[in-house]
């Protein structure tokens, strides 16, 4: 895939996520979420009121700092395909 088609399909992994109204495991959801913010290229500091929140969602972007952005969108794009495939 270039740069577009991957562009266009972690656009719709993300509204596959968003449209999504159960609750996720909380391990896939901070893998997503370091996914997104390097995919994204969003460095913000994480801003839950929890503070072992924030170091689970910091540990997470610790682990995948050195992949590229591209990299993650396939990432989080293989993520989100393969919990629609085999959730039950």
């Amino acid at each position: 895939m270039d740069s577009k088609e991957i562009d266009i399909a972690f656009n719709e992994a993300v509204d596959r996520i968003n449209d999504h109204t159960e609750p996720f495991p909380a391990d896939f959801l901070l893998r997503l979420y370091a996914y997104y913010k390097k995919a994204t290229n969003n460095y913000e500091r994480p801003s839950s009121r929890t503070p072992i929140i924030n170091a689970f969602k910091t540990n997470a972007l610790f682990q995948i700092q050195g992949i590229t952005e591209d990299e993650a969108k396939q990432t989080y794009i293989d993520l989100v395909n393969n919990y629609f495939l085999y959730r039950k």
